[in-house]
């Protein structure tokens, strides 16, 4: 089985690629459990922000960039990580989703998350959530957000901490990954549902 991991981070080391990390480990771990081993690439787009901005412009993807859109797309499912930005995804995080090929992600199941303050934690409602579901992903209920007080810290009195949230989330993606590809697609409407 194969899983995409985008990472946005742009710092060196940087706590989105620790997140993406932790949360890898943990979809490993859930799809270990399950007799299903999984292989792991990860896109680091900090080492793409040259070629995206190159295949902006010209229009012809060069070679590594071309390399990262191919390995998302043939993965069988995706953990997508960014900071948060001016209460939004990074712009390096939305310019290479831009640049998938736009029926690259359809049925594939993402988990999704981000890290920034914790008043940024609804950037993965209304910014993640409606950017998978353009491009006809399916997006796991939980979505993983994680403020700078999470990493040390144990949560606070209204949500659970870190792992407890990266390990729900990992088991609902390896419930997922580990359904038949059929199942996975997403299945059209009828075409009478809206007469």
């Amino acid at each position: 089985m194969r899983l995409a991991v985008v990472s946005a981070g742009l710092g060196v080391p940087s706590s989105t690629r620790l997140l993406a990390d932790r949360i890898t480990a943990s979809v490993r771990g859930e799809l270990a459990s399950r007799g299903r081993p999984v292989e792991a690439t990860v896109v680091e787009l900090r080492d793409l922000a040259v070629p995206i901005a190159h295949h902006l412009v010209t229009g012809f993807p060069p070679p590594a960039l071309e390399e990262a859109s191919l390995a998302v797309a043939l993965a069988d499912g995706l953990v997508a990580v960014t900071p948060v930005f001016g209460a939004g995804f990074s712009g390096l995080f939305k310019s290479f989703f831009d640049l998938l090929d736009p029926d690259a992600l359809t049925g594939t199941p993402v988990l999704a998350a981000a890290g920034g303050t914790a008043r940024h934690s609804l950037v993965l409602e209304h910014a993640l959530r409606p950017l998978f579901a353009h491009l006809r992903a399916r997006t796991v209920p939980t979505a993983v957000h994680a403020a700078s007080e999470d990493w040390g810290g144990a949560g606070d009195a209204l949500t659970e901490d870190l792992p407890v949230r990266i390990g729900r989330a990992a088991r609902e993606l390896a419930v997922l990954l580990d359904a038949p590809a059929a199942d996975r697609a997403p299945q059209p409407y009828p075409a009478d549902l809206f007469a």
